[in-house]
């Protein structure tokens, strides 16, 4: 009887090691801050842009039978989180303050790839606004979308100023409804992105302050998390979607396939030149970095302090354990990308 009990023993414990291993999900949902003018399902700005529409995760789990769905959120990062928290996600893109948010607030996730840094912002006002300039606009009408890393990006930027966002009147509207409410006259200024060109090319809008023209000092970086429940029962899916996603990063940064580039970003619906004006003559390369490197770590935890220091965000976290460097170097590993995106220090400078 002890062999065969010891026997037992053995089969019944391979039986649920060998299940974990061979179990895949039915379904991958991959969740995006943002969405197109009127609501449509494409972003532009970013790999992750490039990734949906030339469908990389799809190709990549056609042959599992493995459903990939896009989920893109008007309300963006503050979106993103309720729908992580009611277990609706799996992967998300999103900036860097709901992100910190969300992590403080309790939820299971992993940042495991970076996606963008140095992003652009902008300031817009009406045509005929008296403003010229960040100093100019105390007390006046601002539209400003709440809970997304625009807003820690203008909160630096204001402070560098001398200015709370207390001594503005600001509504709280995503960035596409403020460009139009801006245009309509409902409000005399907006922070936004590229989208603001449209206001200006039209005659509606004047831009009175630029991100391209600082470097991206006051921009967003963001990236993508993953449920930690779903990395612990699917690593090896997990692996497959990050290198997927390192595949499209590269392919984006490639010089020849700008043109193409911008013809995807531009099924958002902002102008395909807009997407030139705000992206031409940068470093794509590294602007759009995969790397979780010092400057990212130290990116995020500088936005951490500010994000407190200004009350965005409760709670605390231990920083470095949010970032799970493994996917991304076995993914740099096996497509020989190792050194390829230059590591960067805390400043922003390459390292040598």
């Amino acid at each position: 009887m002890k062999p065969f009990l010891l026997l037992l023993t053995l089969v019944l414990a391979w039986l649920p090691v060998h299940a974990a291993e061979t179990e895949k999900p039915k379904t991958i949902n991959i969740g995006v801050a943002a969405t197109g003018v009127g609501g449509r399902p494409f972003v532009g700005g970013g790999a992750f842009s490039v990734a949906h529409v030339k469908r990389y995760l799809e190709q990549e789990f056609e042959k599992d039978g493995i459903e990939v769905k896009w989920h893109f959120f008007k309300n963006a990062g503050p979106a993103v989180n309720e729908a992580y928290s009611s277990g609706q996600l799996d992967f998300a893109w999103q900036g860097d303050l709901p992100q910190l948010i969300g992590r403080a607030g309790g939820l299971k996730v992993k940042y495991i790839l970076g996606g963008g840094r140095r992003g652009n912002l902008y300031l817009a006002a009406r045509k005929d606004s008296t403003a010229n300039g960040i100093e100019d606009i105390k007390g006046r009408k601002l539209g400003l979308h709440k809970g997304t890393c625009l807003q820690l990006g203008v909160a630096r930027l204001l402070g560098d100023h001398g200015i709370k966002e207390k001594d503005l009147k600001v509504y709280n509207m995503d960035y596409l409804t403020s460009a139009t409410a801006l245009g309509n006259g409902e409000l005399e200024l907006t922070f936004g992105l590229y989208n603001l060109y449209y206001l200006r090319d039209q005659g509606l809008a004047k831009l009175i302050y630029g991100g391209k023209d600082d470097g991206g000092k006051y921009g967003c970086a963001g990236g993508y998390t993953v449920a930690e429940a779903f990395a612990d029962q699917y690593p090896d899916i997990t692996q497959r979607v990050v290198n997927a996603l390192v595949r499209a990063n590269y392919w984006t940064v490639q010089e020849e396939n700008r043109d193409e580039v911008y013809e995807i970003w531009a099924k958002s619906g902002i102008p395909l030149q807009h997407f030139r004006e705000d992206w031409d003559g940068q470093n794509w390369t590294q602007k759009l970095s995969p790397l979780i490197d010092d400057y990212l770590v130290h990116s995020y935890r500088v936005s951490f302090e500010d994000a407190k220091k200004f009350g965005l965000v409760r709670g605390k976290f231990d920083l470095e354990r949010y970032f799970d460097r493994r996917y991304l170097d076995k993914a740099l590993s096996e497509l020989q990308l190792q050194g390829y995106w230059k590591e960067e220090d805390p400043s922003g400078k390459p390292k040598s």
